[in-house]
């Protein structure tokens, strides 16, 4: 199998742009690291938007809904729109909302944060759980009695949750022991890049949830093409002449290649140059360079 191409001179970075009119970035890991924005990233989104290429930004951080995001690009100097931004938890509740044709009169029990109850909201989804206050303590042995099957409970979305602990792991379970009760995903990263570091990623919140039900959650975040075909039918572009950017071979490049997407690789994340030329690497991105920054210092007049 062919390895990628290294990006390294300005007629390949031309080359490069003229095949694609759409470019999906992830975000932890390309743009920024935690706070600190990328070198050369504003340069190089603002040299697209002159070509009149549309940029979408596809994140598996369910903590934030497309508005707060918004907030952090503002902050970061970056000018975005809610619609530019896909975010798994909003991914989630247009799969809830549109997909599975959610009912009015059940809830969403939220294992995740405020973003997720945010793009809920934004669908007209009730839920309970994710950041109530309430929830955020110890078990204690009256729990043990009162936690049963909520028959208004239709199904159970685990995102990264900041405040995961016992009683809302167990009430999560005895609900998906529910056979009706449909069980997702935000995403199942292992790992979450930020800070210059990997900490434990949404994957870690549903994994002992699978460990002790023996079901599997519908993932609604990168790699799943559950979110691929929601970007398409929304942005309604073709697979060809679009590029998936990315740090992570597992989610990001994958995605990309399986929805029949160019994919860009950056090392300025979580897998690095040797991973992806590797013999053995399965998963093989069209190109990769050391930062998105990259084509703005070579395209630069």
């Amino acid at each position: 199998m062919a390895g990628p191409a290294k990006i390294t001179t300005k007629e390949e970075a031309e080359a490069f742009l003229d095949k694609y009119d759409d470019f999906l970035f992830d975000c932890d890991g390309v743009l920024w690291q935690g706070d600190h924005l990328l070198p050369y990233v504003r340069e190089t989104l603002d040299l697209l938007r002159s070509r009149g290429k549309r940029l979408i930004f596809v994140t598996n951080n369910s903590t934030k809904s497309r508005h707060a995001y918004t907030k952090k690009f503002a902050k970061l100097g970056i000018a975005v729109t809610a619609e530019e931004i896909f975010g798994s938890a909003y991914s989630s509740a247009v799969y809830l909302s549109k997909v599975v044709k959610f009912p009015a009169d059940k809830k969403v029990l939220v294992l995740g944060e405020a973003g997720i109850e945010e793009e809920l909201e934004s669908e007209g989804i009730k839920y309970i759980g994710g950041s109530d206050a309430s929830l955020r303590r110890q078990i204690t042995e009256e729990d043990y009695g009162a936690i049963v099957a909520d028959p208004e409970i239709g199904c159970v979305l685990c995102g990264l949750d900041l405040h995961i602990n016992y009683l809302k792991l167990s009430m999560a379970l005895v609900n998906i022991q529910v056979p009706e009760t449909l069980f997702l995903a935000t995403n199942i990263d292992s790992t979450y890049p930020t800070h210059g570091k990997l900490f434990p990623g949404a994957g870690t919140i549903s994994a002992p949830l699978i460990l002790a039900s023996k079901r599997t959650p519908v993932a609604l975040g990168k790699p799943s093409q559950a979110m691929m075909d929601c970007i398409k039918a929304k942005f309604e572009f073709a697979p060809e002449r679009a590029c998936m950017v990315g740090d992570r071979i597992d989610t990001d490049m994958r995605f990309g290649i399986e929805g029949g997407l160019g994919t860009l690789f950056v090392l300025t994340g979580v897998n690095k140059e040797n991973e992806i030329l590797a013999e053995d690497q399965t998963i093989v991105p069209t190109n990769y360079m050391s930062k998105l920054g990259d084509i703005y210092e070579l395209l630069r007049e």
